[in-house]
């Protein structure tokens, strides 16, 4: 009897582009270009300035890397959207990337139903200082990252979205990782930003101490208690005692702004 010695072909790559927008990402940016290269027939990186080794490591693994100055998270990602030459983008920031098992799910959609739907939520789960959240809505929040190339997001500043509207959307089984913060004080002062960002956002609506902790309130309920949060045990509750804060503080600032 006799075997054969080829090697398997490898999966084709699909008529996908991927972009990313980074700053000074060179710790994370390899993980996630190196998770892309395998499904997708482009990667896009969309750089506003980094001034470590992020575009140095993501041109030697093979993406595509454009430069463009920083104009807020909505616009920088309809930019690096427009850059795309396929059909279909997927989006990914530089602390997300798909594993092996979402790679292999991203290719039996496209063998299948792809074209049944316009927009199609990838489940990511969020992992707080390398422990990946088990319960909650962390654990699997359904988000909207795989689209169509003429999709666009709304022009907000933080937060932003994805225009569905009109635009048939269905969840899928693919997985994304998301590693969301180096150490706890870089993270306390992403949400710092983006609880300035949205006060701004929200100039007119009333803010105080007493509305900010109704919200963080209801965010422990929801989050902690109802979604079932509370499981993933002192990680979980480091992680969401966080955003409680956040829900805090954007009442907080808004109240300042009005003074």
């Amino acid at each position: 009897m006799t075997y054969s010695t080829a090697m398997p072909t490898p999966p084709q790559k699909l008529p996908l582009s991927a972009v990313v927008i980074t700053r000074n990402e060179a710790d994370r940016i390899g993980r996630c270009v190196s998770s892309l290269l395998p499904v997708c027939a482009e990667v896009i990186v969309l750089d506003s300035g980094s001034s470590d080794d992020t575009v140095a490591i993501a041109r030697a693994l093979g993406a595509r890397v454009e430069h463009r100055d920083w104009d807020g998270f909505a616009r920088q990602k309809n930019a690096a959207i427009a850059l795309a030459s396929q059909p279909w983008v997927i989006l990914l920031d530089a602390d997300e990337w798909l594993e092996p098992a979402a790679q292999q799910a991203l290719h039996a959609l496209f063998a299948g139903e792809i074209e049944s739907a316009d927009v199609w939520l990838l489940q990511r789960r969020t992992h707080w200082l390398g422990k990946p959240m088990q319960f909650g809505s962390f654990s699997r929040e359904p988000i909207e990252r795989l689209f169509r190339q003429h999709l666009r997001h709304a022009d907000v500043p933080v937060h932003e979205y994805l225009d569905t509207q009109g635009h048939v959307v269905k969840p899928s089984r693919i997985r994304l990782e998301h590693d969301t913060a180096r150490n706890t004080q870089e993270y306390r002062e992403k949400l710092t930003r983006y609880a300035a960002l949205w006060a701004k956002a929200h100039a007119g609506r009333r803010g105080g101490a007493i509305r900010g902790l109704l919200a963080a309130l209801a965010y422990a309920v929801k989050n902690l208690i109802l979604r079932g949060g509370i499981l993933d045990g002192a990680s979980g509750l480091a992680f969401h005692r966080e955003h409680m804060r956040y829900s805090a503080l954007k009442y907080r600032l808004l109240a300042e702004q009005e003074r």
